[in-house]
């Protein structure tokens, strides 16, 4: 009897190639399928998208369109930035909302840079004491440029503000309304072809979550196939993608105590999650039990 057979068709959203190349992989060569899973695929909004709309603007991170997929029982498994999904996993519970929690250390990560103009006469990151860069708040741009920053600058001088989405805070720099940017691929590329000048640049990884319903065997089965097709990608990436650079995967692992610890210690330092939250109640690594 296959997984799937003993279990409600699991909903697994899906991106873009930045995001979950893997996954995407792993669907259109039928790794999922060689594991015994059904799985209906959910495309949701991103912000690397071409698709997505240019304000960014929300209340709550519930309200984002991915959040509220996930919140009305849409889909049941997602990723997105490590923290992010930390952020989502420990307020779920405070606002009522559908439980997620932690299941994996995700396959993907994403490269993120901080770019200022090609005539800037910012050249070192120390150099952006008490300037404005352009961020999407609670999102992998705001925790990775803050990463980046805190080794150069005391946290008091370090300055984030919102611009709207990529190509929106592209153009907020190039008019001069902000001194730098955080941007991912692919726009990383294309701030690069426009003769902007990248700082400071890092691999961002990403975590994976699920729901209470989702068990573990599942999830393993659903990881296994990711874990191929990463083997897939390092052996050669150009059938799926034709800019590989930036691009960096390996197998969903489990998400350890120490992991936990140190990123979610370190996101209660910026306040960008509320305190109070352990590892037993926030992280589930059932699919390695």
């Amino acid at each position: 009897m296959t997984i799937h057979e003993t279990l409600t068709r699991p909903r697994v959203a899906i991106m873009n190639a930045v995001h979950d190349l893997p996954v995407l992989v792993a669907r259109d060569k039928g790794f999922f399928k060689d594991e015994g899973l059904d799985i209906e695929f959910v495309t949701t909004p991103g912000m690397a998208q071409v698709t997505t709309s240019h304000s960014v603007k929300f209340d709550s991170i519930f309200d984002r369109p991915l959040d509220s997929v996930y919140n009305d029982g849409g889909i049941d498994q997602y990723r997105m930035c490590e923290w992010g999904i930390m952020k989502r996993a420990v307020e779920a519970d405070c606002s009522g909302l559908r439980r997620r929690k932690i299941v994996a250390l995700g396959a993907s990560m994403s490269s993120f840079a901080i770019v200022v103009a090609g005539d800037s006469k910012i050249y070192e990151p120390e150099m952006l004491k008490d300037k404005e860069i352009a961020v999407t708040p609670n999102n992998g741009s705001h925790f990775t440029t803050l990463k980046l920053m805190e080794g150069f600058l005391a946290l008091e001088h370090i300055k984030t503000t919102a611009a709207g989405s990529m190509p929106k805070r592209i153009e907020a720099l190039k008019q001069g309304k902000v001194a730098a940017v955080s941007l991912m691929e692919p726009w990383i590329s294309v701030a690069q072809k426009m003769g902007l000048r990248i700082l400071i640049e890092s691999h961002s990884t990403r975590s994976e979550a699920a729901g209470d319903d989702l068990d573990g065997k599942t999830l393993a089965a659903m990881f296994r196939a990711q874990a191929r097709a990463v083997k897939e990608l390092e052996k050669d990436p150009t059938p799926y993608i034709h800019q590989t650079w930036r691009l960096l995967h390996a197998a969903p692992q489990p998400y350890t105590r120490e992991r936990f610890d140190d990123t979610y210690t370190w996101t209660v330092k910026w306040n960008m999650v509320v305190p109070g939250a352990t590892y037993e109640n926030i992280v589930d690594n059932r699919a390695w039990q």
